[in-house]
C-alpha cells in the first residue's frame, strides 16, 4: 500500500509518520510518501492534504500542477484526509477570508467552512472529542483550526466541539479542523488507510 503526503507546505513530515505507524499498526505493508509534483502521485492510494496556509497550499498546488490531479482523484474514489488548512481546501464553499484572498478551493466536499473559527496561534489548544466510529475520545489539537459551519448533501459530522461541526466525512472523503497527526493515537490516519 502506498499513501502519498501532499507537502508543498504545511505539517507534512508529522503525516508521514503518523502514517507508517498506522500501516503498523493495522499489520499491513505500506509505506507514506511525500508529494510535491504530479508525478509522486503515481500509485498512491491515500492522500494527506495537510495543514498549514490555505491560500498559500492552493497557488502552490496549481504551480506544482496537483490541483486538478487532486479533484480528479477525489472525484474518482481515491481517499483523501484534510487537515486545517486541507479542511478549508476540500470544502466547496468558504467564508468572507477565503473570498477576500483568492484562494481557490478543491470543492469535493459538501460543506461551508470558517478559517481560523477558534482563534488565532496563541488560542490553540487540545481537546478530547467523540469521533464517530471511534469507541473511546480522540486528543485533537486546534491550531489557527477552521470549523465546518454547514453540511449538505452526501456529507456527514464525524464530530463536534462546542456545537461546531470539526470533523465530517463524505464518502472518500475526511475533513478534520484539528490536527491528527501531533498526538501518538494513530486510530484517523487509520481510518483513512481503512478506507483504500
Amino acid at each position: 500500500m502506498k499513501a502519498g503526503v501532499i507537502s508543498v507546505q504545511g505539517a507534512f513530515p508529522e503525516h508521514v509518520d503518523a502514517l507508517n505507524r498506522a500501516f503498523s499498526a493495522l499489520g499491513l505493508v505500506g509505506e507514506a510518501i511525500t508529494v510535491r509534483k504530479r508525478e509522486d502521485l503515481n500509485g498512491v492510494e491515500c492522500i494527506v492534504l495537510p495543514g498549514g496556509e490555505s491560500t498559500t497550499i492552493s497557488k502552490l498546488l496549481k504551480r506544482f500542477e496537483l490541483f486538478h490531479e487532486l479533484v480528479e482523484m477525489g472525484e474518482s474514489g481515491v481517499p483523501i484526509m484534510g487537515t486545517c488548512a486541507g479542511c478549508v481546501l476540500l470544502s466547496r464553499k468558504g467564508d468572507e477570508l477565503v473570498e477576500k484572498t483568492g484562494t481557490q478551493l478543491l470543492g469535493l466536499m459538501d460543506m461551508s467552512i470558517t478559517r481560523n473559527a477558534f482563534g488565532r496561534q496563541r488560542e490553540s489548544f487540545e481537546a478530547m472529542l467523540e469521533v464517530k466510529g471511534l469507541n473511546s475520545p480522540f486528543p485533537a489539537v486546534f491550531i489557527r483550526a477552521p470549523a465546518i459551519e454547514s453540511v449538505w448533501g452526501c456529507c456527514e459530522p464525524y464530530s463536534f466541539y462546542n456545537g461546531k461541526i470539526v470533523m465530517s466525512r463524505q464518502e472518500n472523503l475526511l475533513a478534520l479542523s484539528f490536527h491528527p497527526e501531533l498526538c501518538a493515537d494513530t486510530r484517523i490516519h487509520e481510518m483513512l488507510v481503512k478506507m483504500i
